[in-house]
């Protein structure tokens, strides 16, 4: 029932269980009351379904609500930082750190902190400091003092069982990737709920699907869901790594050792997190296992060749589990025929590869045979298309893409469209992101130079003109139950969840990368907590801000905690045991703006060895009202002040942007973007920029809607009374708003 909970929860809504609900009252109960009190102590409101729903489930279920919300807003988690009253600078120098670095080899006299290290006089302000400013260590902690300052209210709706089963079945049929907290929602709801039957829309989503069958020891019904060696490859890759996409071990070892260099040549592990992830991907599997896997391959419904040239871009990682699983001795069994076969022709390499064709006779400038290769893989042709409209010109190959477009997925017709604008242009570096890597500028296509301006144009107008008068096709066909449609003015401020998928879960109300919050008050205070359940010991991650001007930048960060219109709580390095620490940065959006700061990137880092922390916490609070800083403990948090924040899972990442103040506009970009460094200063600025432009491009859920209404020949109203209503609620679940893309 908690997993139910906190699935609901980012939702925006609370999950009630028929069986909670065993009363029918009227008048509010005073545990009813009191419960209402503590959420809005948190920054929630409920609804009055949701209302009624609690007032007559029983005590212990209104405890666990407020228990799950409590943990989600991380109430029980200590939230002092170094600095008591952080908002009014302590002076601190450069020279104070010196001074002490040799007090405290000659021992010279000072105060002595718990942490060893001696401060002498007239250096650091020890009063305050909750722990030690030299080493970062802290030794006071604080809870939380101020409750309710948020100005506006988070409201919870009602969350039933058929709701749950259906946002299951959303998911489910999802016709884009799931991000990472769409992904673990689905694992919590197929561990209470039964398996719907609805058609899975993604490959990634099979792997949870498969996962289910798995642990239900019924391998059996996983085998109709494999159309590929790619996909049975795909899910012990997963069940090994954690990771939904194959990505290659060579990389993952690679990031792990970068992750795990370090400023100072004697903290260097890199040598020692190479050796290490090498032993971990080691693959071994129980003769359970290989006679699983044995039986997959041995089933499948495809042809030998075929299911060869499936094997072969992965050709090195296929041998590795072919031996891992011991594959060539189940091939020599009776009734492992095909097995045997497969075998046989992937070493003697006894097979067509389909993509060799295509670079064959696209290099020899062949353009018939390459585009009728093409056609026989519309998803293919698709993600290839802007390369080949600068090789082969623009006409011949529209007009080929033009006959199959028809059976292009919807989302890739819209990736299409939407960067169209950024690929044809000369002068514009394109963000990309390798999988399993961060992210990267690159350069134009060198072909573009080839073209003028105008033949550019030319091109990027046939791909968005092909692209929309598909859409709208599609559009078409389906027969429209009403006259007209209302279109929530936020839904145009919202993308559509195609690519740039999040790798890190939001336990509060989810957001789509991209999305645009409003700045209410003059202050953006971020926060970053980490280290809960883990014991004391050195483990230093950074909060930090790039400012942007015209021209130069400027940062707030542990090297410097005093920037224009930012200040910082101060460093800390290493975390108390069990309940963690916390830092904070405070923005004043009219100094910023006053002093001409375009955009403030908000970023955090692992400066130890190795890579963010697992459960570590980051987001940003903004109130209409101000919000108070505790002078006697420096704690900043509220949760009732939270606009957004994540939690990291994924174990690759060293430095994360997680937001983007746009200083002019007055609104929070929430976006995640990855890079390497253990400091913010590795950020590449320019990498921002670019992002920014490509999640500005992308297709928003309001002109997506109106693309609909204009081939329906919906009428839209400006009021909620239509016959098809779209809110921000509805588009809360991402996953059902795939729906629109339709195929």
């Amino acid at each position: 029932m908690s997993q139910l909970l906190s699935v609901s929860l980012r939702q925006k809504a609370v999950f009630i269980p028929e069986r909670a609900a065993i009363n029918e009252r009227v008048q509010l109960t005073e545990a009813t009351g009191s419960l209402v009190a503590n959420l809005s102590k948190l920054g929630f409101g409920v609804s009055e379904p949701l209302l009624k729903a609690l007032n007559n489930s029983t005590p212990s279920f209104q405890l666990t609500v407020l228990d799950t919300l409590r943990e989600v807003t991380g109430v029980n988690k200590n939230w002092a930082p170094l600095v008591k009253g952080w908002n009014v600078p302590t002076g601190e120098t450069v020279a104070d750190h010196f001074i002490t670095f040799f007090a405290n080899i000659f021992k010279v006299g000072g105060t002595v902190l718990p942490c060893g290290h001696t401060i002498p006089a007239n250096t650091f302000p020890l009063h305050r400091y909750n722990g030690c400013p030299f080493c970062g260590t802290p030794f006071e902690f604080g809870a939380i003092e101020n409750y309710k300052q948020g100005s506006e209210q988070k409201i919870l709706e009602l969350w039933t069982l058929q709701d749950a089963t259906a946002f299951l079945s959303d998911l489910l049929t999802s016709k884009t990737a799931l991000d990472a907290t769409q992904m673990d929602s689905l694992h919590k709801l197929l561990g209470e709920l039964p398996m719907p039957d609805v058609k899975v829309g993604i490959k990634e989503t099979l792997m949870a699907v498969i996962d289910v069958f798995i642990d239900q020891n019924q391998p059996e019904k996983a085998q109709v869901l494999f159309t590929s060696p790619t996909d049975i490859m795909r899910y012990l890759w997963y069940k090994h790594t954690g990771f939904l996409q194959i990505i290659e071990p060579r990389t993952i070892i690679s990031r792990s050792s970068k992750n795990s260099r370090h400023i100072l040549p004697l903290l260097d592990k890199s040598a020692k997190a190479l050796l290490d992830t090498k032993t971990v991907l080691k693959l071994k599997y129980t003769r359970k296992d290989c006679m699983m896997v044995a039986d997959w391959l041995n089933n499948m419904d495809l042809d030998a060749a075929k299911m060869c040239e499936m094997m072969h871009p992965k050709r090195s990682m296929w041998v590795r589990f072919i031996r891992a699983l011991r594959l060539a001795e189940y091939s020599k069994r009776a009734g492992f025929e095909k097995l045997r076969t497969l075998l046989h022709l992937f070493y003697k390499e006894e097979y067509k590869v389909w993509q060799g064709a295509v670079n064959h006779y696209r290099l020899r400038y062949y353009v018939d045979e390459t585009f009728d290769l093409l056609q026989q893989r519309p998803g293919l042709f698709a993600r290839s298309l802007f390369a080949n409209m600068l090789w082969f010109g623009s006409k011949p190959t529209i007009a080929a893409f033009a006959e199959i477009i028809d059976k292009v997925p919807a989302r890739l017709v819209f990736t299409l469209s939407m960067y169209a604008e950024n690929y044809f242009d000369k002068t514009n570096n394109r963000v990309v992101k390798p999988l399993g890597g961060v992210n990267k500028n690159i350069p134009a296509n060198p072909l573009l130079s080839l073209y003028n301006d105008e033949q550019l144009e030319g091109m990027k107008a046939a791909v968005e003109n092909l692209c929309l008068l598909s859409v709208r096709k599609r559009f078409a066909a389906i027969k429209s139950t009403g006259k007209t449609m209302y279109i929530d003015p936020m839904l145009f401020k919202i993308p559509v969840s195609i690519g740039d998928r999040s790798d890190n879960i939001q336990d509060l109300p989810a957001a789509l990368m991209g999305t645009r919050f409003q700045v209410a008050g003059d202050t953006v205070r971020l926060f970053m907590q980490w280290g809960v359940g883990l014991p004391a010991q050195h483990l230093d991650m950074d909060l930090s801000c790039l400012i942007t001007y015209e021209g130069r930048t400027e940062r707030c960060s542990f090297s410097s905690l005093v920037a224009t219109g930012c200040k910082h709580s101060g460093d800390i390095r290493s975390i108390p045991d069990q309940i963690g620490t916390a830092e904070y940065i405070e923005l004043d959006t009219t100094v910023l703006k006053k002093a001409g700061a375009k955009f403030v990137t908000f970023t955090c880092n692992a400066y130890s060895n190795g890579s963010l922390t697992p459960n570590l916490v980051v987001g940003w609070m903004n109130s209409k009202y101000p919000m108070t800083i505790s002078e006697r403990t420096g704690v900043a948090y509220d949760p009732s002040c939270v606009q957004h924040q994540v939690r990291i899972v994924n174990s690759l990442g060293k430095g994360l942007v997680f937001g983007v103040l746009d200083v002019a506009q007055h609104e929070i970009i929430w976006l995640e973007m990855q890079f390497s460094g253990q400091l913010a200063q590795n950020l590449n600025t320019g990498n921002i920029g670019a992002i920014l432009k490509k999640l500005d491009s992308k297709l928003t859920i309001g002109h997506l809607l109106r693309i609909k209404a204009e081939a329906q020949q919906l009428e839209i109203l400006e009021n909620s009374e239509a016959d098809e209503v779209y809110t921000t609620a509805w588009a809360q679940n991402t996953a059902a708003v795939t729906k629109l893309l339709v195929d």
